[in-house]
Protein backbone atom coordinates (compact mmCIF):
# COMPACT_ATOMS: atom_id res chain seq x y z
CA UNK A 1 0.00 0.00 0.00
CA UNK A 2 1.14 3.50 -0.67
CA UNK A 3 1.25 6.32 1.85
CA UNK A 4 -1.37 8.43 0.13
CA UNK A 5 -2.90 11.49 1.72
CA UNK A 6 -6.58 10.73 2.08
CA UNK A 7 -9.25 13.29 1.32
CA UNK A 8 -12.04 13.66 3.91
CA UNK A 9 -14.33 10.67 3.64
CA UNK A 10 -17.88 11.31 2.54
CA UNK A 11 -20.62 8.73 2.29
CA UNK A 12 -22.57 8.50 -0.97
CA UNK A 13 -26.07 9.92 -0.78
CA UNK A 14 -28.70 7.24 -0.21
CA UNK A 15 -31.94 8.00 -1.97
CA UNK A 16 -35.28 7.45 -0.21
CA UNK A 17 -37.37 4.45 -1.18
CA UNK A 18 -40.20 5.65 -3.43
CA UNK A 19 -43.70 5.59 -1.94
CA UNK A 20 -45.32 4.98 -5.32
CA UNK A 21 -45.23 1.50 -6.89
CA UNK A 22 -42.14 0.97 -9.05
CA UNK A 23 -42.44 0.96 -12.82
CA UNK A 24 -41.55 -2.75 -12.91
CA UNK A 25 -41.14 -5.48 -10.35
CA UNK A 26 -37.68 -5.81 -8.81
CA UNK A 27 -36.55 -8.99 -7.15
CA UNK A 28 -36.21 -9.16 -3.38
CA UNK A 29 -32.63 -10.10 -2.53
CA UNK A 30 -31.41 -11.30 0.86
CA UNK A 31 -29.55 -8.76 2.99
CA UNK A 32 -27.75 -11.33 5.14
CA UNK A 33 -24.97 -13.74 4.30
CA UNK A 34 -21.56 -13.18 2.77
CA UNK A 35 -21.77 -10.45 0.09
CA UNK A 36 -20.87 -11.34 -3.47
CA UNK A 37 -18.62 -8.29 -3.59
CA UNK A 38 -17.42 -6.21 -0.67
CA UNK A 39 -15.37 -3.07 -1.39
CA UNK A 40 -14.06 -0.98 1.50
CA UNK A 41 -12.30 2.38 1.10
CA UNK A 42 -10.52 1.51 -2.15
CA UNK A 43 -8.25 4.09 -3.76
CA UNK A 44 -6.12 3.85 -6.91
CA UNK A 45 -3.64 6.38 -8.30
CA UNK A 46 -1.61 6.47 -11.51
CA UNK A 47 1.70 8.23 -12.15
CA UNK A 48 1.46 10.16 -15.43
CA UNK A 49 4.90 11.77 -15.46
CA UNK A 50 7.88 12.50 -13.24
CA UNK A 51 7.00 16.14 -12.69
CA UNK A 52 3.23 15.76 -12.51
CA UNK A 53 1.10 14.89 -9.51
CA UNK A 54 -0.37 11.37 -9.40
CA UNK A 55 -3.86 11.10 -10.85
CA UNK A 56 -6.42 9.51 -8.53
CA UNK A 57 -8.75 7.39 -10.68
CA UNK A 58 -10.70 5.79 -7.80
CA UNK A 59 -11.20 7.67 -4.53
CA UNK A 60 -12.24 5.91 -1.34
CA UNK A 61 -14.96 3.73 -2.90
CA UNK A 62 -17.00 1.48 -0.61
CA UNK A 63 -19.93 -0.74 -1.61
CA UNK A 64 -21.60 -4.04 -0.80
CA UNK A 65 -23.25 -6.16 -3.53
CA UNK A 66 -25.63 -8.99 -2.64
CA UNK A 67 -25.55 -12.42 -4.23
CA UNK A 68 -27.77 -12.59 -7.31
CA UNK A 69 -27.83 -8.83 -7.80
CA UNK A 70 -27.26 -6.90 -11.00
CA UNK A 71 -25.37 -3.82 -9.85
CA UNK A 72 -24.87 -0.99 -12.32
CA UNK A 73 -21.99 1.48 -12.31
CA UNK A 74 -22.54 4.68 -14.30
CA UNK A 75 -20.15 7.53 -14.96
CA UNK A 76 -18.86 9.83 -17.66
CA UNK A 77 -15.84 8.85 -19.76
CA UNK A 78 -12.79 8.84 -17.52
CA UNK A 79 -14.76 8.75 -14.27
CA UNK A 80 -13.06 5.58 -13.02
CA UNK A 81 -15.60 2.89 -13.93
CA UNK A 82 -13.22 0.63 -15.82
CA UNK A 83 -10.42 1.16 -13.32
CA UNK A 84 -12.84 -0.05 -10.64
CA UNK A 85 -13.66 -3.18 -12.68
CA UNK A 86 -9.97 -3.89 -13.26
CA UNK A 87 -9.26 -3.60 -9.54
CA UNK A 88 -12.02 -6.07 -8.68
CA UNK A 89 -10.84 -8.49 -11.39
CA UNK A 90 -7.24 -8.38 -9.99
CA UNK A 91 -5.85 -6.82 -13.19
CA UNK A 92 -4.74 -3.81 -11.15
CA UNK A 93 -3.37 -3.72 -7.61
CA UNK A 94 -4.99 -1.71 -4.83
CA UNK A 95 -3.23 1.30 -3.36
CA UNK A 96 -5.41 1.35 -0.25
CA UNK A 97 -8.53 -0.46 0.89
CA UNK A 98 -9.90 -3.99 0.69
CA UNK A 99 -11.91 -6.03 -1.82
CA UNK A 100 -13.51 -9.40 -1.09
CA UNK A 101 -15.31 -11.72 -3.54
CA UNK A 102 -17.60 -14.09 -1.64
CA UNK A 103 -15.39 -13.65 1.40
CA UNK A 104 -12.08 -14.17 -0.44
CA UNK A 105 -9.62 -11.29 -0.24
CA UNK A 106 -8.46 -10.46 -3.77
CA UNK A 107 -4.85 -9.97 -2.63
CA UNK A 108 -4.44 -12.87 -0.19
CA UNK A 109 -6.68 -15.32 -2.09
CA UNK A 110 -6.09 -14.20 -5.67
CA UNK A 111 -6.31 -17.65 -7.27
CA UNK A 112 -9.55 -18.48 -5.45
CA UNK A 113 -11.01 -15.17 -6.62
CA UNK A 114 -10.00 -15.80 -10.23
CA UNK A 115 -11.91 -19.08 -10.20
CA UNK A 116 -15.06 -17.22 -9.13
CA UNK A 117 -15.01 -14.29 -11.57
CA UNK A 118 -14.82 -13.53 -15.25
CA UNK A 119 -14.77 -10.24 -17.10
CA UNK A 120 -16.05 -8.94 -20.42
CA UNK A 121 -14.64 -5.61 -21.56
CA UNK A 122 -15.55 -3.25 -24.36
CA UNK A 123 -12.22 -4.09 -26.03
CA UNK A 124 -12.13 -7.86 -25.54
CA UNK A 125 -8.95 -9.58 -26.77
CA UNK A 126 -8.97 -12.70 -28.97
CA UNK A 127 -6.83 -14.81 -31.21
CA UNK A 128 -8.29 -13.12 -34.27
CA UNK A 129 -7.04 -15.73 -36.77
CA UNK A 130 -8.89 -18.47 -34.87
CA UNK A 131 -12.59 -19.21 -34.99
CA UNK A 132 -15.08 -18.53 -32.16
CA UNK A 133 -15.07 -22.19 -31.21
CA UNK A 134 -11.23 -22.37 -31.18
CA UNK A 135 -11.10 -19.33 -28.90
CA UNK A 136 -13.70 -20.83 -26.57
CA UNK A 137 -11.98 -24.24 -26.60
CA UNK A 138 -8.72 -22.59 -25.58
CA UNK A 139 -10.45 -20.83 -22.66
CA UNK A 140 -12.11 -24.11 -21.64
CA UNK A 141 -8.74 -25.91 -21.52
CA UNK A 142 -7.28 -23.15 -19.33
CA UNK A 143 -10.06 -23.84 -16.82
CA UNK A 144 -9.69 -27.62 -17.07
CA UNK A 145 -13.10 -28.18 -18.65
CA UNK A 146 -14.03 -31.39 -20.46
CA UNK A 147 -13.70 -30.65 -24.23
CA UNK A 148 -16.95 -32.37 -25.22
CA UNK A 149 -18.96 -30.67 -22.50
CA UNK A 150 -17.31 -27.33 -23.28
CA UNK A 151 -18.27 -27.62 -26.96
CA UNK A 152 -21.90 -28.36 -26.11
CA UNK A 153 -22.07 -25.42 -23.72
CA UNK A 154 -20.37 -23.10 -26.20
CA UNK A 155 -22.84 -23.99 -28.95
CA UNK A 156 -25.80 -23.45 -26.62
CA UNK A 157 -24.54 -20.09 -25.32
CA UNK A 158 -23.66 -18.77 -28.77
CA UNK A 159 -27.03 -19.90 -30.15
CA UNK A 160 -28.80 -17.98 -27.38
CA UNK A 161 -26.77 -14.92 -28.37
CA UNK A 162 -27.74 -15.28 -32.02
CA UNK A 163 -24.67 -17.05 -33.46
CA UNK A 164 -25.52 -20.28 -35.25
CA UNK A 165 -23.31 -23.39 -35.17
CA UNK A 166 -22.45 -23.05 -38.87
CA UNK A 167 -20.60 -19.78 -38.11
CA UNK A 168 -18.36 -21.26 -35.43
CA UNK A 169 -15.60 -22.14 -37.92
CA UNK A 170 -15.14 -18.65 -39.40
CA UNK A 171 -12.07 -16.66 -38.24
CA UNK A 172 -13.00 -13.98 -35.73
CA UNK A 173 -11.31 -11.28 -37.80
CA UNK A 174 -14.00 -11.83 -40.43
CA UNK A 175 -16.83 -11.27 -37.96
CA UNK A 176 -18.52 -8.00 -37.06
CA UNK A 177 -17.81 -6.08 -33.87
CA UNK A 178 -21.17 -7.21 -32.49
CA UNK A 179 -20.45 -10.87 -33.19
CA UNK A 180 -17.02 -10.61 -31.59
CA UNK A 181 -18.53 -9.09 -28.44
CA UNK A 182 -21.05 -11.93 -28.24
CA UNK A 183 -18.18 -14.42 -28.44
CA UNK A 184 -16.47 -12.54 -25.58
CA UNK A 185 -19.60 -12.89 -23.47
CA UNK A 186 -19.90 -16.57 -24.35
CA UNK A 187 -16.26 -17.12 -23.39
CA UNK A 188 -16.85 -15.52 -19.99
CA UNK A 189 -20.01 -17.53 -19.35
CA UNK A 190 -18.42 -20.81 -20.41
CA UNK A 191 -16.54 -21.00 -17.12
CA UNK A 192 -19.76 -20.48 -15.10
CA UNK A 193 -18.47 -17.50 -13.10
CA UNK A 194 -20.20 -16.72 -9.82
CA UNK A 195 -19.36 -13.02 -10.25
CA UNK A 196 -19.53 -11.68 -13.80
CA UNK A 197 -17.98 -8.27 -14.52
CA UNK A 198 -19.45 -6.68 -17.65
CA UNK A 199 -17.54 -3.55 -18.61
CA UNK A 200 -19.67 -1.77 -21.25
CA UNK A 201 -20.60 -5.06 -22.97
CA UNK A 202 -23.03 -3.46 -25.47
CA UNK A 203 -21.06 -0.34 -26.41
CA UNK A 204 -20.80 -0.03 -30.18
CA UNK A 205 -23.21 -2.86 -30.90
CA UNK A 206 -26.02 -2.59 -33.44
CA UNK A 207 -29.56 -2.48 -32.00
CA UNK A 208 -30.27 -6.16 -32.71
CA UNK A 209 -27.05 -7.35 -31.08
CA UNK A 210 -27.60 -5.03 -28.12
CA UNK A 211 -31.06 -6.49 -27.52
CA UNK A 212 -29.68 -10.02 -27.80
CA UNK A 213 -27.05 -9.29 -25.14
CA UNK A 214 -29.50 -7.49 -22.84
CA UNK A 215 -31.99 -10.36 -23.07
CA UNK A 216 -29.23 -12.84 -22.28
CA UNK A 217 -28.21 -10.83 -19.20
CA UNK A 218 -31.84 -10.95 -18.05
CA UNK A 219 -31.82 -14.72 -18.55
CA UNK A 220 -28.69 -14.98 -16.40
CA UNK A 221 -30.35 -12.90 -13.71
CA UNK A 222 -33.54 -14.95 -13.69
CA UNK A 223 -32.25 -18.47 -14.26
CA UNK A 224 -28.66 -18.74 -13.01
CA UNK A 225 -26.88 -18.24 -9.72
CA UNK A 226 -24.76 -15.34 -10.94
CA UNK A 227 -24.03 -11.88 -9.59
CA UNK A 228 -23.37 -9.24 -12.24
CA UNK A 229 -21.56 -5.90 -12.07
CA UNK A 230 -22.42 -3.87 -15.17
CA UNK A 231 -20.84 -0.64 -16.38
CA UNK A 232 -22.66 0.99 -19.25
CA UNK A 233 -23.16 4.23 -21.17
CA UNK A 234 -26.75 3.26 -21.95
CA UNK A 235 -29.07 4.75 -19.33
CA UNK A 236 -32.08 2.82 -20.60
CA UNK A 237 -30.04 -0.38 -20.34
CA UNK A 238 -29.12 0.38 -16.73
CA UNK A 239 -32.75 1.18 -15.90
CA UNK A 240 -33.92 -2.07 -17.49
CA UNK A 241 -31.35 -4.45 -16.06
CA UNK A 242 -30.04 -3.19 -12.74
CA UNK A 243 -31.36 -3.85 -9.24
CA UNK A 244 -29.25 -0.96 -7.92
CA UNK A 245 -27.11 1.70 -9.55
CA UNK A 246 -24.08 3.62 -8.29
CA UNK A 247 -23.02 6.80 -10.07
CA UNK A 248 -19.30 7.60 -10.05
CA UNK A 249 -18.12 11.18 -10.45
CA UNK A 250 -14.43 12.12 -10.27
CA UNK A 251 -13.59 8.67 -8.92
CA UNK A 252 -16.15 8.73 -6.08
CA UNK A 253 -19.57 7.15 -5.66
CA UNK A 254 -21.91 10.13 -5.30
CA UNK A 255 -25.24 8.29 -5.10
CA UNK A 256 -26.43 4.68 -4.92
CA UNK A 257 -29.97 3.26 -5.02
CA UNK A 258 -32.52 1.47 -7.17
CA UNK A 259 -33.37 3.10 -10.52
CA UNK A 260 -36.88 3.90 -9.27
CA UNK A 261 -35.61 5.53 -6.07
CA UNK A 262 -33.08 7.62 -8.00
CA UNK A 263 -35.79 8.95 -10.32
CA UNK A 264 -38.04 9.78 -7.38
CA UNK A 265 -35.14 11.58 -5.71
CA UNK A 266 -34.44 13.94 -8.60
CA UNK A 267 -38.14 14.63 -9.05
CA UNK A 268 -39.00 15.31 -5.41
CA UNK A 269 -35.79 16.88 -4.12
CA UNK A 270 -34.41 18.58 -7.24
CA UNK A 271 -37.52 19.29 -9.28
CA UNK A 272 -36.27 17.42 -12.34
CA UNK A 273 -38.02 15.04 -14.70
CA UNK A 274 -38.07 11.49 -13.23
CA UNK A 275 -35.73 10.02 -15.83
CA UNK A 276 -32.31 8.39 -15.70
CA UNK A 277 -30.98 11.25 -17.84
CA UNK A 278 -32.05 13.72 -15.15
CA UNK A 279 -30.52 11.50 -12.48
CA UNK A 280 -27.18 11.38 -14.26
CA UNK A 281 -27.01 15.11 -15.00
CA UNK A 282 -28.10 16.03 -11.46
CA UNK A 283 -25.36 14.05 -9.75
CA UNK A 284 -22.51 14.58 -12.23
CA UNK A 285 -23.28 17.87 -13.98
CA UNK A 286 -22.14 16.33 -17.27
CA UNK A 287 -23.27 13.94 -19.97
CA UNK A 288 -22.11 10.34 -20.29
CA UNK A 289 -19.96 11.25 -23.28
CA UNK A 290 -18.02 14.04 -21.56
CA UNK A 291 -14.34 13.32 -20.90
CA UNK A 292 -12.68 14.34 -17.67
CA UNK A 293 -9.50 16.30 -18.34
CA UNK A 294 -7.78 15.27 -15.12
CA UNK A 295 -8.38 11.53 -15.50
CA UNK A 296 -5.80 9.03 -16.65
CA UNK A 297 -6.98 5.43 -16.50
CA UNK A 298 -4.04 4.02 -18.44
CA UNK A 299 -5.82 4.98 -21.67
CA UNK A 300 -9.05 3.92 -19.98
CA UNK A 301 -12.22 5.64 -21.12
CA UNK A 302 -14.24 4.44 -18.17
Amino acid sequence: MTGLLQEPKTEPMRAPVPAAPPSRTRRTLPEDGVPALLVEHVTKQFLVGRKRKPVTAVKDISLRIRRGEIYGVLGANGSGKSTFIRLVSTLLTLDTGKVEVFGHDIERDEMAVKRLINRVSVDAAFFKKLSPFENLAYAARLYGMDPKSARQQAIAILARLGISEKRLGRPLEQMSRGMQQKVAIARALLTSPTLLLLDEPTTGLDPRSKLDVQSFIEDLRDGHDATIVLTTHDLAEADRLCDRIAIINDGRIVVEETPEALKVLVAERHGQEPTMESVFMTFTGRSLDDDLDNENDENDEG
